[in-house]
């Protein structure tokens, strides 16, 4: 059997499958070896156009039927190969071949486990009712999320950031009820971000510079952030220029489309709140946390949101708060409150920041800035038995996927002096997304080696060159949002880096090992994510998803068709998936694709016909839903 090279976890190197693979081998291979052999002979020409892009059925050469992809993103360098004839396999969907049709156009911003219908029925303390709640099995979807009639391809980076069409989001609840703190404005067809937020009047580009002033954001030390409560994410917008990358989150709420406008803009966001669970990232992952007037009472509930991020800020990382409480002073009359309470807000997020052992950097201005100590040795010292909040008995710290929030501080890893990084220190960006994670090199993971990441790094720049030649526009800025669906050590992403897209790494829930730890080490952000469920995202939000592996990974637990319709509704028209597995995953794959109006063809592996992963690229073809007669 052919040595695999594979980055992602080896999912498929199973004793039972084994000899199945060994007479796959024997008869495709053979196939397509004579096919090599004859095309050799006949010297015939590599195809220039997508019209000359022919399928190959078994091993009959004569056989050439045209692939009709309309949308012409696969690019006609890798003749597609057609396995059919060979390889029958029953994977756990419902139905084979089904034709899936447009759901009502009322389901066009579907959100599955952020409906606000579904989330009415639960508490609204804690804002239980905006965390996700998702739809039983009985009430899933079984048709495709459709696009407004007037739909068009966004705008490209970084003319993105400022410019959207509003008939792909038709909201203009925040340009009347912004209007004058300029988040968004509306200009004929286009909705136009000039980059304003309620604490950031000058635009987020001078907010950022006067946090440039108290915080390092130049030297490379910080790289990730976390943005609570986020808006249009303008904070996160303008932080990309300085190589900063923020996960900005907001509920679905009032304001309708914020997430949304974030994501249409090319800027990473997700659905999320700061309700009774955990944020769903692992702990230590984040360079820097922001608030700026996100509405959080981080003064409630003993603290327990300060205490959250504290568990997902790094070791030495900073926590920025802009808005009530502070400068109450200046403000309170504006605010509507009284100074009796703002000030009482103020002392207990103070109280609770020396609780966790924060240094207050400064308060300058509308800003104050804290950090997290490098690691715990004098905290635990300087601390009495009664102390509150407690330190963390047991448990693990990196769990976030439906656990609640705790309220003891998550321990930092032991250190040997006080001047040592708990955890173990990051090189600076851009080193730092190729260098060892320090979980790597401490072996906290211990099925990951050193050696085994630098080798993934290798295989991903060889898998990148590759997709390159099978997708012609991936260097050309067409694709902005990437997710990778199985982002294990982050390769992926890290491949991608020189080109302008960011990439939403997504570890699958409960995955062993927990490797988005690792990611965020790297400088990268991700999440975790059940793909049994659906994902914290609006329709129509990435351009571009991987899935190394992911449908083998799921095969046994639910309805992969379920899956891949949810990829379609996270896809843009004229999207691209890229599928990574063996051959008769994807033929499933395929099959269930061809009902979902994808366009697709299976190619062989970067390494060649004789290992047993192929690809399957898959484009999703521009279709809208019908506009409802007036």
């Amino acid at each position: 059997m052919a040595k695999d090279h594979s980055g992602s976890p080896k999912l498929y190197q199973v004793e039972s499958k084994r000899k199945r693979l060994t007479w796959i081998l024997g008869v495709s291979g053979l196939c397509i070896l004579f096919y090599v052999l004859g095309a050799w002979q006949n010297a015939r020409p590599t195809p220039s156009s997508q019209s000359e892009v022919y399928t190959r059925v078994g091993c009959d050469v004569g056989s050439q039927n045209p692939l009709d992809i309309s949308t012409s993103r696969i690019s006609s360098l890798s003749v597609p190969i057609d396995f059919e004839s060979h390889h029958q396999l029953v994977v756990n969907n419902s139905k084979s071949s089904e034709n899936f049709s447009p759901c009502d156009m009322s389901y066009s911003e579907y959100t599955p486990c952020q409906e606000p219908q579904r989330g009415r029925k639960f508490d609204r303390n804690m804002l239980k009712y905006r965390e996700r709640h998702c739809p039983k099995k009985e009430e899933l979807l079984r048709c495709l999320i459709p696009a407004p009639p007037n739909y068009k391809i966004p705008f490209k980076w970084p003319q993105s950031r400022d410019y959207a069409w509003f008939s792909n989001i038709p909201h203009k609840e925040l340009s009347i009820e912004k209007a004058v703190q300029n988040w968004v404005q509306v200009e004929g067809d286009r909705l136009r971000f000039p980059g304003g937020g309620t604490m950031f009047p000058h635009g987020a580009d001078a907010y950022i510079d006067d946090i440039s002033e108290l915080v390092p954001l130049t030297s490379g030390t910080i790289r990730t952030a976390i943005d609570t409560g986020c808006g249009v994410a303008s904070w996160g917008a303008y932080l990309l220029k300085r190589d900063i990358i923020a996960m900005s989150f907001a509920p679905r709420d009032t304001h309708e489309a914020q997430v949304w406008f974030a994501l249409e803009r090319g800027v990473p966001a997700m659905i999320g709140v700061m309700g009774s669970q955990r944020l769903p990232y692992p702990s230590r992952a984040f360079d820097m946390a922001h608030c700026s007037r996100c509405l959080i009472p981080w003064n409630k509930y003993d603290g327990l949101y300060l205490i959250e991020v504290d568990r997902v800020l790094r070791p030495g990382g900073y926590w920025i708060l802009s808005g009530p409480p502070i400068r109450w002073k200046t403000y309170w009359r504006g605010w509507e409150r009284t100074q009796e309470d703002l000030k009482q807000e103020q002392d207990a997020i103070e109280d609770t920041a020396r609780r966790l052992c924060w240094k207050k950097v400064t308060e300058k201005g509308d800003l104050a800035v804290w950090q997290k100590p490098l690691n715990h040795i004098m905290c635990i010292k300087n601390r009495s038995p009664n102390h509150k909040p407690y330190i963390c008995k047991s448990g693990n710290a990196d769990a976030a996927w439906y656990q609640d929030m705790e309220a003891c501080i998550t321990p930092l890893p032991e250190v040997t002096n006080s001047d040592e990084v708990a955890g173990g220190a990051l090189e600076k960006w851009p080193e730092r997304a190729f260098s060892t994670p320090p979980r790597i090199s401490s072996g906290s993971i211990p099925s990951i080696t050193i050696e085994k990441y630098l080798e993934d790094n290798q295989v991903w720049n060889e898998r990148i060159s590759y997709y390159k030649r099978l997708i012609g526009l991936l260097p050309q800025g067409r694709y902005r949002n990437v997710m990778d669906a199985n982002a294990y050590l982050g390769g992926f992403a890290a491949a991608l880096s020189k080109y302008p897209v960011w990439v939403m790494n997504v570890v699958p829930a409960k995955n062993d090992p927990d490797t988005l730890g690792v990611i965020y080490e790297r400088g990268f952000i991700g999440t975790y994510n059940d793909w049994c469920e659906a994902f914290s995202t609006y329709p129509r939000t990435y351009d571009l998803i991987h899935a190394g592996g992911l449908i083998s990974l799921y095969q046994d637990r639910c309805d992969i068709t379920n899956i891949l319709l949810e990829m379609d509704r996270i896809l843009r028209p004229e999207g691209t998936v890229i599928f990574r597995d063996i051959v008769e995953i994807l033929l499933k794959i395929k099959s269930i694709a061809d009902g979902m109006r994808w366009q697709s063809r299976i190619v062989d592996h970067e390494s060649g016909p004789f290992n047993p992963e192929k690809i399957l690229i898959a484009v999703k073809t521009y279709w809208t839903g019908e506009a409802k007669p007036e």
